[in-house]
């Protein structure tokens, strides 16, 4: 194996184990608070501690990971859920995803009309699953996220796909954890949502940025009163106690 082909493997194997625990951490298999040890994870993955090693800077650098402090006892942790980063990634993401509605309402006539129709589609589904008689939040979970999903493949370009792709994942984390509190809220969500549909619709970028904006910063307020009622996970216990 020549020399370039070596690095290009120890990259993709770093980029595979960072992935691998990214999702662990937003499906919380890795719970908030959680001790990272690269041992563990390395047999937990089956590699060795090297790509382990790199892909925890890497969740390090981007929140997922925090490190409590310093000393031989402190290890790298799974990110706690506060109603504070809450906050801020909410409004993060309101940024991105506004951004993405903007251009989702300047897209030409046909290509506007045909994701108007699916985003119709996909929040009345959604209604649909939120008045269903015994809701699934787990289906609720996933409706919600594809309404979002949707405008932004479908409008953003490289470089705001790539900035989505790194904030929206710590979003799902929260609503993972806190999505049956939040099912009775999903009506309003839907009306937010035909706001977002009618801004596009018309072909109104500033009307549809803001309808996007404001459904985020809503949603931020929303899962805010959770937290307050139901608790933060994985706040740090000091280890010398």
């Amino acid at each position: 194996m020549t020399r370039g082909h070596g690095t290009a493997a120890r990259n993709d194997r770093a980029s595979a184990t960072y992935r691998r625990l990214r999702e662990l951490i937003v499906r919380g298999r890795l719970a908030p608070g959680a001790r990272l040890i690269e041992t563990e994870l390395a047999a937990l993955l089956g590699v060795s501690r090297t790509p382990v090693r790199a892909a925890l800077l890497r969740l390090e650098q981007e929140g997922y990971i925090l490190s409590p402090g310093a000393g031989r006892r402190a290890r790298p942790a799974v990110a706690a859920l506060t109603r504070e980063d809450a906050d801020e990634l909410f409004n993060i993401i309101a940024e991105v995803e506004g951004l993405a509605g903007r251009r989702a309402a300047a897209l030409a006539p046909p290509a506007r009309r045909r994701l108007v129709r699916e985003l119709r589609a996909l929040n009345g589904a959604l209604l649909k699953a939120a008045t269903a008689r015994r809701p699934d939040p787990n289906r609720i979970f996933q409706l919600d996220e594809e309404f979002h999903a949707h405008y932004v493949h479908v409008a953003a370009g490289p470089r705001l796909l790539a900035l989505h792709q790194g904030i929206k994942p710590q979003t799902e984390r929260y609503v993972r954890v806190y999505v049956n509190a939040l099912v009775g809220e999903i009506g309003t969500s839907v009306v937010e949502h035909n706001a977002i549909i009618r801004a596009v619709e018309s072909g109104s970028p500033d009307a549809a940025q803001r309808a996007v904006q404001t459904n985020w910063r809503n949603a931020a307020g929303r899962l805010g009163r959770v937290i307050v009622t139901m608790g933060e996970h994985g706040t740090w216990q000091d280890e010398s106690v």
